[in-house]
Formats: structure tokens, sequence, C-alpha cells
């Protein structure tokens, strides 16, 4: 390597160093913001994080910087590790997508975003749209005015393709109308049966009353039988459940209690605690080298969604924690036996909320998610008739009505930050599904949980899953697990024999 490729590679680190103290900041502060910020307080607590994200941002759009990181790509072949390579590439690949975007744009867009969160949290408190509607509209606007800036080099002809971009390197909307086709074609008809099905399952002692503190218990205890190390993260609640990982030694799991769905935050715990594995585990020189950020959010999903579905909901986790659920809720558990946990951690019972579906409804709502998404930004739909639009979706593929706005299109917070998110939970239940039969080959899966052998099933993980997710792309991180390209049908295989077998059919 050179000294003027040292001395560039050296300023670009500089820079990205302080950038890397702002966005901690920023993590903390948006942290506090959806756990326990006081409500009068937010908008702001969302206008001091606009400003220190802004402030970030600018010291990345600096002519020094550019032309340092400019110098560092044009000669990457002749740097000397592989994951400075890598870095410089991502650079090149992020800057073409932002490069017409000046920090007092980002200022705004930041500002746009924040007030949205603000806007939904109330709105879903009220339970009325029309209270976010116009921030969803301005949400828009902000995707659409981004979009419009992309270099043209790299611009996608597809105006959602641009937003699924972000998320998902690689993934086009063609890919995934192609996957939820499969999805629909072997979902529907077998979700008929299912529902024709005689076999009865005893749901009666899951509205059974918990108390905050039982689940506080039970959430301790689940994310210690992962292996969450307490040492590097934390958990709380909040409205809707997330992940944050503020750095390589913090990483922030949150969850919600409902005083009469003690499940609901056992498998939130689960999920989160499966997004907090993944930044714990992962390579530290990834941080050094600032690639941290070049996983997507299928990769995330995949991660979060094995460990709540693929091992959560399996027979041989309900046996490994059977005998503490019963201590923790001895009011629920009393007359329950591990076959009924079992089978009711498991039922078929299409639902309004997301995060509360079944594993195998759970698909629809991100097939209908899309479909609306595609319409906002493809079709530009009138915000004002997206409530009716969201109902109409649900009655097509559940059977079901939401009754209200906060059980309908205003439950999740993912449209006060953008659009093109949503695809990632199925994507990433596609990806794991494949990597699970990897992994089955190399492992006695079940006989490892029965025992509570996470480590080793973490180190797995952590070898073949975490280790590449900021050095691939999507398709190319699948092959090199996997040795197959994307497709849903390990999924949909999976969810076929489960399912035929739960409901005896």
């Amino acid at each position: 390597m050179t000294e003027e490729l040292k001395k560039n590679l050296e300023s670009v680190k500089k820079v990205l160093s302080e950038v890397e103290m702002y966005r901690h900041a920023c993590c903390i502060l948006n942290f506090d913001l959806e756990t326990i910020c006081p409500p009068k307080a937010m908008e702001e607590q969302g206008e001091v994080n606009a400003f220190l994200s802004s402030k970030a941002y600018a010291l990345t759009k600096t002519a020094e910087f550019i032309a340092s990181a400019q110098y560092v790509f044009d000669h990457r072949a002749e740097l000397d590790d592989e994951l400075d390579k890598i870095w410089a590439e991502s650079w090149a690949r992020d800057y073409a997508l932002e490069k017409n975007i000046t920090p007092e744009m980002q200022h705004q867009f930041s500002l746009v975003y924040n007030k949205a969160y603000v806007d939904w949290l109330n709105a879903k408190q009220k339970r009325d749209f029309s209270a976010f509607a116009p921030s969803l509209n301005a949400v828009r606007d902000a995707e659409l005015k981004r979009i419009s800036l992309i270099d043209s080099e790299y611009a996608l002809p597809n105006a959602y393709d641009n937003l699924l971009n972000c998320y998902e390197r690689g993934m086009t909307s063609a890919d995934l109308d192609a996957a939820f086709e499969e999805c629909r074609n072997r979902l529907v008809p077998l979700l008929k049966k299912i529902q024709a099905s005689k076999k009865h399952i005893r749901t009666d002692f899951l509205s059974r009353p918990v108390t905050d503190e039982q689940q506080k218990q039970m959430a301790q205890y689940l994310l210690e039988r992962m292996g969450f190390d307490f040492s590097r993260g934390a958990f709380t609640t909040t409205e809707h459940p997330f992940t944050d990982g503020l750095g390589k030694n913090d990483a922030r799991v949150t969850t919600h209690y409902y005083p009469e769905q003690f499940a609901s935050s056992m498998f939130s715990i689960i999920h989160e605690g499966g997004h907090a594995l993944f930044e714990q585990l992962q390579p530290k020189s990834d941080h050094a080298h600032f690639i941290t950020g070049n996983k997507t959010m299928g990769m995330h999903e995949s991660v979060s969604r094995f460990y709540e579905n693929r091992i959560g909901r399996s027979e041989a986790f309900i046996h490994l924690i059977y005998p503490k659920v019963c201590e923790i809720f001895p009011n629920v558990m009393q007359d329950v036996s591990e076959r009924e946990l079992f089978e009711a951690m498991n039922i078929v019972k299409p639902s309004l909320i997301r995060t509360e579906a079944d594993e195998f409804t759970y698909t629809f709502h991100i097939i209908i998610r899309y479909e609306i998404e595609k319409r906002i930004i493809c079709e530009k739909a009138n915000i004002e008739d997206l409530p009716a639009l969201w109902n109409a979706k649900y009655k097509e593929y559940l059977g079901i009505e939401p009754q209200n706005d906060a059980e309908g299109i205003l439950q999740d917070v993912h449209w006060a930050g953008g659009f093109g998110y949503f695809p990632a939970y199925a994507v990433g239940n596609m990806y794991n599904a494949m990597y699970f039969n990897t992994m089955k080959k190399e492992l006695d899966i079940d006989s490892l949980v029965r025992s509570g052998d996470f480590g080793t099933i973490n180190a797995w993980m952590r070898d073949n899953v975490f280790a590449l997710a900021d050095r691939l792309s999507p398709k190319d991180w699948l092959k090199k697990i996997t040795g197959g390209v994307f497709s849903p049908a390990a999924f949909l295989d999976y969810l076929e024999e489960k399912y035929t077998a739960l409901y005896e059919l």
C-alpha cells in the first residue's frame, strides 16, 4: 500500500470514527424516545436527534472526505486488508445513492421521519388514522424525493425497487412477486384444509391474566437460555418491540407486556433476542473497519425469526422451557400439559395483528403490506383511502376485518420511517429455512435444543451466518451458506410438513 493510499485511508477512518460517535448518540436518543421519553418531550427530542444526525451526515459530505474516500475506492485493489476493500465498495454504492442529498435535505428528511413517529404514536393511541395521514403523506414525498436524487447510473426503473434496495440489496419486486405467488399457490389451499380440520387445539389458558413482573422474569430467563450476554446488552419495554445495536458492546432489546397474552412477550423477546445475538456475535473486526451497516434487514430478520420460530416454536424448545413456564406462570399452567402448550404455541388462526400472528398466516400479513406499499409508491394511492384498502385486503387474504385503525393500518411503526422494510420479514423466513436445512446436516438440532445447548447452535450461527453478513450481498451470502439460490421452496416445504402433521391432515 502506497503512502498516499495509507494517508487517505487514515483520513477516511478518522472521519468515520467521529461519525460513529454521533450515530451512537442518536441511537441512545432514539432508544430513549421509544422507551421512557415523556410524551410531551418526544417531538423536541426528535429534533435533537435530527440535529445530531445531520451533523454526522455533513461530515461525510465534505469535499475532503469525498476526495479521500474516492481515492481509496479507486485504489482498492492495492489495499492490504480485504475489509477495507469491502468498505470502499460499500461506500461507493451508498455514495451513489446519496451524493445528491445535501446535509440540509438530510436534516429535513430526519425531521419528517421523527415527526411521523410522534404522530403515529398519537394516532395509534387515538385509534384514528387521520391524525397520522398528513405525516404519512410527508413521508411518501420524502421517499419519492430521495428516489429522484439517486445517481442515474444506479437508479432502478421501478420506483419501489429503489426503496427495497435500501433494505435488501439485489432483491427486486420481480423476485418478490414470484416468491409471494408461490406462497399464495401453496399456502391458501393448505390454510383451507387446516380450517376444515377436526383437530382441536386448546387455547383457553392463553388469555389467563399474568403480571408484568412475571413476564419480566420469563423474558430474563429466555434471554439467558438463548445465550444473550447481559454484560453487553439490556432489555426493557416499549410500545412496538425492537432491538438496537448501539455499538459492539451494547445491544438493547425491548418487548411489550399484555396482561392477558403471556405468550406475546415470550415470542417477542425470543425474536428480539435473535436480533441481539446477531449483533453480539458478529466479528469485532467489522466494527473496526466500519462495515457493520452492510448486513441487510432480510439477513437480520432471518436470524430473529430463526430463533423465534424454527427454534422457539419447536417441540424441543417447548420441552426445554415447559418447567420454567409452569414455575413462573402457575396460575396459567396449573392444568396445561407440555403437548397442549406446544400445540397452542403453533395454532393456526387468522388474526389482525402482525406481531401476534401465528407462524403459518404471518406471510399473508407481509404480502398485504407489500401490495399496499407498491400502491403507495408506484401508483401514488390516496393516503386517506389506505385504511379501507388495508381492511379489504385483510378480508380477502384472512377473512377478517379490523374494528379500528389501531388494530388495522396503525399497528406497525415502520411507515413512519419510510417504505420497503416489510418484505424483509418474509424474505428472512425464506433465508433461514434454507440455512436451517444446511445446519441440520451438521448438527442434531432437536437434541441440542432439548438439552439447552445454545452454545453449539450459536457457534454454528456465528461461523456460518453472522461471519459473512457484512461482507457479501444477500444472494451471495445465501449461496455461501447453503450452496443454493434464493427460493421460498424450503420455507413452504417446512410449513407444509409441520402443519400437516400438527393438524393431522
